[in-house]
């Protein structure tokens, strides 16, 4: 049994994660401030003796004992991130150098969760690790891209100068239960706006491409990552490929909707597409994601259903 801190642990990614290595026997500390993390997500593991909730800010040094650190915390909706631009790139920064202190202290294993947004608006499909990227410096996604970038080289410079042992992991597009029904992404938008039989809101034409990972997917990655001795960075995410029109158009067929597509200009530094190419994490961590897009979006679905008071029945299952 290892003492695993999760850093924004409250939130999507990490509440996933948290529920997870409690199952698998850990004792999980959750750190979190909840400026996106909700204690919702959480509620439901406050009953395992082996759960710690704090109220934290990973902007301030904190004091504890771990073997384990997963570096969650940083808002990641672009409506989030672009409130306060400041204090994201302080979240990314600040945060790491924290984080990585308190690794150093302890000798705990830490893992980054970088973002496949270190790429930027690429000019290569897929993206694999050697890529260098393309990122606008000072646009209005610079806050979370060079934040994000940043954190990785603080990492790498950690282990470089203090032997800090780390795991950078470039985390795609991701999906699930737990997302937030106001959270500004493509897949909670549009299954948002079907569910209210509100016009599907696409931006630029709809050909732009995006790759899409399950939650549980992206999780198991991540443990796998945590538990190999490879330090990375590695991208985690499902390669299978789909314009976000092909996207809208399975959303509304799953949800029986009579919303219909509405095109709006695309927003500043938007990437046109979005692949990874999984490679190491195959190789590395024997790792593949298993669950494809629509068994993963009538989960996704029935989840928002719930939150909103819908009700559901996807076609498969009408006899």
């Amino acid at each position: 049994m290892n003492r695993i801190l999760i850093t924004g642990g409250a939130g999507f990614l990490g509440s996933h994660l948290c529920e997870k290595l409690l199952s698998e026997g850990n004792e999980v500390i959750c750190l979190d401030n909840y400026y996106t993390g909700k204690k919702k997500n959480i509620s439901k593991l406050m009953d395992y003796a082996s759960f710690e909730l704090i109220r934290h800010d990973v902007t301030f040094p904190i004091y504890l004992e771990v073997d384990q650190i997963y570096n969650m915390a940083c808002p990641a909706s672009p409506i989030h991130y672009q409130k306060d631009p400041v204090q994201t790139t302080k979240t990314c920064v600040h945060g790491a150098i924290n984080m990585l202190g308190l690794a150093k202290r302890t000798k705990a294993r830490i893992l980054q969760a970088s973002t496949s947004e270190v790429y930027g608006d690429p000019d290569k499909s897929p993206q694999d690790e050697t890529y260098w990227g393309n990122v606008n410096p000072n646009g209005i996604r610079s806050c979370y891209d060079e934040g994000k970038r940043a954190a990785e080289s603080l990492f790498f410079d950690y282990h470089k100068q203090y032997n800090v042992d780390i795991a950078v992991s470039r985390i795609f597009n991701t999906y699930g239960p737990n997302m937030y029904v106001n959270d500004g992404r493509v897949v909670s938008n549009f299954i948002v706006q079907a569910l209210q039989s509100k016009p599907i809101t696409i931006y630029g034409d709809g050909s732009q491409t995006r790759a899409f990972c399950f939650v549980d997917d992206l999780v198991d990655g991540l443990v796998k990552f945590m538990e190999s001795s490879y330090i990375g960075p590695i991208n985690i995410g499902n390669p299978n490929c789909f314009t976000i029109k092909q996207l809208a158009e399975m959303i509304i067929d799953l949800t029986n909707s009579d919303s219909e597509i509405h095109y709006k200009e695309l927003p500043k530094d938007d990437p046109k597409q979005r692949q990874p190419d999984i490679t190491l994490a195959r190789n590395k961590l024997n790792w593949n994601p298993k669950i494809q897009l629509e068994e993963g979006l009538k989960q996704t679905i029935s989840y928002f259903a719930e939150e909103l008071g819908k009700n559901i029945t996807f076609y498969d299952e009408v006899k």
